[in-house]
């Protein structure tokens, strides 16, 4: 049962709060913002439930991603390389593209690092860097 309390429970309430987090910040706070952008493009912001749920996938591997990381990394590194890794990427693609609505930016940077800080915080409390050696008894 240690691989359920020190990799599957902190990836999963890490992955929890990246959605919680991501919904709040796109759907509650700045889905106008999102949707006028699109709109000027002559596009439809996609909100249909299969977006939501790839988002959903997108926090998982996020997490999974952050686990990993930080078996290697302190905290601060963890959440530095984690941002970098998810949003800041993230950011030149949907930039190149033409659908980041950049004056988004200065709310997006800090929200994220917060995102990021506290998912990292949440595996680093609950996981364990140990937990590499586990083997599950067959």
């Amino acid at each position: 049962m240690k691989i359920l309390r020190f990799t599957i429970l902190p990836v999963f309430l890490a992955a929890l709060w990246i959605s919680i987090s991501e919904f709040v910040r796109n759907e509650l706070l700045f889905k106008s913002y999102w949707i006028d952008h699109y709109r000027n493009l002559g596009l439809v912001f996609p909100s249909e439930p299969v977006n939501g749920a790839m988002w959903g996938v997108w926090s998982l591997l996020f997490a999974a991603a952050i686990f990993f990381i930080s078996k290697k990394f302190n905290l601060l590194q963890t959440t530095s390389i984690s941002w970098l890794m998810g949003f800041v990427l993230m950011w030149v693609v949907i930039g190149n593209l033409n659908v980041l609505p950049f004056s988004l930016l200065i709310f997006a940077v800090p929200l994220s690092i917060i995102e990021s800080f506290l998912a990292a915080l949440i595996i680093s409390k609950l996981g364990n860097k140990k937990a590499d050696n586990i083997k599950v008894k067959t």
